[in-house]
């Protein structure tokens, strides 16, 4: 992934790195004009899936409840063979590196510090504390399976975290090494799929568990992957349920950053290069930090809020529609193929990485019901 990560016609294969960096190079030394000219039809059919997925969505609703983001990286795929002309390339390229980083770094306007303060501290430390077992669960499953280290630092941050959202992030730290498109591409698939199966099973879990409103919100936003699928799951026992659970999610959110800048200090104290540079600490990431602590500070300054509130909500939409089109790309550069070769330890590892962190959240919130 970024700028590690660029959709190739063979995402396995050896030479596809060196495809890009020969590609990169050539794209590097034109001038401005020329290099629009080229990343012109990658972005331009990118951004036709993504437009494809996000009119679908609601109409496959109905059947079953899969996100625009999944259904944009399922068009992909099955448009690899187009994508996989070499024209396509620069353009789909540009979408998983610049595009990507940009609508990331824009999530933060989606989490204010306030949210975070209202949790109280030992929720926090209990979140935290999951997370971070969760983190280190995805590498020891990875290593356990035979898998790379990327692998299992995509599904741990995906896990933890935020599921897609943490793993087109996280990719952007994570080293090249042979499948990495497709262990991506994976990782969106099968935490998505995770986090519609929990949606449906953690609410009677926790009737079962004699859990209470606020303490089954903690339990859902704790422990479900994706935001829609904490919204589904907390909504639909009830409002004070839905409010906790959006809290608490948008509190692992939240620390996308420092699980970005943990993963990609991890691999640079390892020696292993990574991105554009060794240097741990992606601009996007900063901006994040930076556009949260903005979002904190202008809900306590009501005139300035009432400019910024409809900059936000614009920007909010300009992120949905950018990780939308990352996606998109990402899935027109993996082969159909490829993700069914990888096998059962993948998805071993994905499903693993789930139980921990509901075994973690659960028991931790079990010890702290009044007797």
């Amino acid at each position: 992934m970024p700028p590690a990560l660029a959709p190739a016609a063979n995402p396995s294969g050896a030479g596809s790195k060196e495809i890009h960096v020969s590609a990169r190079a050539a794209q590097a030394s034109r001038p401005p004009a020329g290099a629009l000219i080229d990343i012109t039809p990658g972005f331009i059919l990118s951004a036709a899936v993504a437009g494809a997925a996000y009119l679908a969505a609601p109409y496959v609703a109905h059947a079953v409840p899969i996100p625009a983001m999944v259904l944009a990286l399922v068009i992909g795929m099955a448009l690899n063979p187009i994508a996989s002309q070499p024209v396509m390339r620069p353009g789909m390229a540009f979408c998983v590196r610049t595009v990507l980083r940009w609508a990331v770094a824009l999530l933060g306007l989606r989490v204010a510090l306030s949210d975070i303060a209202a949790l109280g501290v030992a929720t926090g430390a209990m979140i935290v504390v999951s997370m971070i077992v969760t983190l280190l669960s995805g590498f020891f499953f990875a290593q356990i399976s035979g898998r790379q280290p990327g692998f299992g630092a995509l599904v741990g941050a995906a896990t933890a975290v935020c599921g897609a959202s943490a793993t087109l992030a996280t990719s952007t730290v994570v080293p090249d090494y042979p499948g990495k498109e497709a262990d991506v591409a994976f990782v969106v698939v099968a935490v998505n799929g995770l986090a519609t199966l929990t949606m449906v099973i953690y609410p009677p879990v926790c009737i079962l568990l004699g859990f209470d409103a606020r303490t089954t919100g903690v339990m859902l936003g704790g422990t479900i992957h994706d935001v829609a699928q904490v919204v589904g799951a907390g909504y639909a026992v009830s409002e004070t349920v839905g409010n906790t659970a959006v809290i608490v999610k948008l509190f692992r959110v939240f620390l996308l950053l420092p699980v970005v800048l943990g993963i990609g200090w991890y691999f640079t104290r390892t020696g292993v290069k990574h991105g554009e540079a060794r240097v741990p600490v992606p601009v996007f990431a900063l901006v994040f930090l930076a556009l949260c602590l903005l979002n904190s500070a202008m809900a306590l300054l009501p005139s300035p809020a009432s400019v910024f509130v409809p900059v936000k909500a614009v920007l909010i939409e300009a992120s949905t529609w950018g990780l939308l089109i990352a996606i998109a790309a990402l899935g027109l550069g993996t082969s159909i193929k490829t993700i069914i070769r990888l096998g059962w330890r993948h998805v071993a590892t994905a499903f693993a990485a789930t139980v921990v962190i509901f075994v973690v959240v659960t028991s931790g919130l079990l010890l702290a019901k009044p007797a």
